[in-house]
């Protein structure tokens, strides 16, 4: 009889056992299902609005595609052509230059800007403010208004110049000055930098400031030893990601030049020149390769940034 009972007692342990684990499968199955249909519409616009497109432009890439006509393959000779081809080294040079030119300035006058505005001052976020608001002016309304202020005869800009009595450039009609007048419209944007900063800047702590300064070190010391190191995970992003968008510019090059790159290709920029083979001239398959080309630039230039990260980015670590 005992054993009986103790038989039921062990068949009913198994049974509740069983029971709790049926509950716990089914409670992860219902968790796996909410986490599916929760990233399901990111999944579907990943699918439909980036992979796909990316294969595609693959696929193109290696094809004689004018749209009207069905892909030819024809391999990499989209590719060969485009190294024997001078206005892609003319796009690729005007490009080199902003990149060369305005990541740099745009970075110190960004960073000059943040420690200005990290100051203490009375109505320091009315000054923010103002200095972040060109960056949230669309690239289009910007190169109108920069169109405007840069007109050679009755612009505001030579107006100013005609008035302190210096010689006034044609900018963006002149073949030597409108790649100047490129880097100092993509200056006016440099408050999403400047952002960014300000953000680092106030991430360091004020006892390592106000130790230093109990030490003796004066303000050029403070930024030398202190600010500049600290910041220094802050500036490699906004380099990184500063040299992207700067390969990538494209919406106000077209806007100042009526998509034309001129005067004498002067101002005709990669993706500038890449658009006009996809959306001119039809060339899909050229234009494919192009961005192709485009984007293992940037991967290189990204992973020697990475590569060379440890050699002058500082990453503070508690212990």
């Amino acid at each position: 009889m005992a054993g009986r009972d103790g038989a039921g007692i062990e068949e009913l342990a198994l049974y509740r056992n069983s029971a709790v684990r049926r509950r716990h499968i089914g409670q992860r199955e219902r968790e796996a299902l909410d986490f599916y249909l929760f990233i399901a519409p990111w999944a579907l616009g990943f699918l439909a609005f980036v992979a796909l497109p990316l294969l595609s432009s693959l696929f193109l890439s290696l094809t004689d595609y004018d749209i009207v006509f069905s892909p030819r393959y024809v391999g990499l000779a989209n590719d060969g052509e485009l190294f024997q081809d001078p206005l892609f080294y003319v796009a690729l040079f005007n490009t080199n230059y902003l990149v060369f030119y305005v990541v740099p300035l745009t970075m110190m006058l960004a960073f000059a800007t943040a420690l200005l505005l990290n100051q203490g001052a009375r109505a320091i976020g009315i000054y923010r403010t103002a200095f972040f608001l060109p960056s949230m002016v669309p690239m289009v309304a910007s190169g109108m208004l920069w169109l405007y202020l840069l007109q050679p005869q009755w612009g505001l800009v030579n107006g100013w110049l005609i008035s302190l009595g210096l010689p006034c450039p044609g900018w963006l009609a002149s073949e030597v000055w409108s790649k100047p007048a490129l880097v100092l419209l993509m200056l006016w944007n440099s408050g999403t930098t400047m952002i960014v900063y300000l953000a680092g800047l106030q991430d360091i702590p004020h006892d390592l400031r106000e130790a230093a300064t109990i030490d003796g070190a004066n303000t050029w010391e403070r930024l030398r030893y202190i600010t500049v190191p600290l910041m220094t995970p802050t500036i490699f992003f906004s380099l990184v990601m500063n040299i992207i968008s700067t390969f990538q510019v494209f919406s106000v090059v077209f806007v100042l030049t009526d998509g034309m790159g001129g005067p004498v290709n002067s101002t005709l920029v990669y993706l500038l020149y890449l658009y006009r083979n996809a959306f001119v001239f039809f060339r899909m398959g050229y234009a494919s390769a192009m961005a192709w080309i485009l984007f293992l630039i940037i991967l290189v230039l990204t992973l020697v940034q990475f590569r060379s990260a440890p050699l002058w980015v500082y990453y503070e670590i508690e212990r």
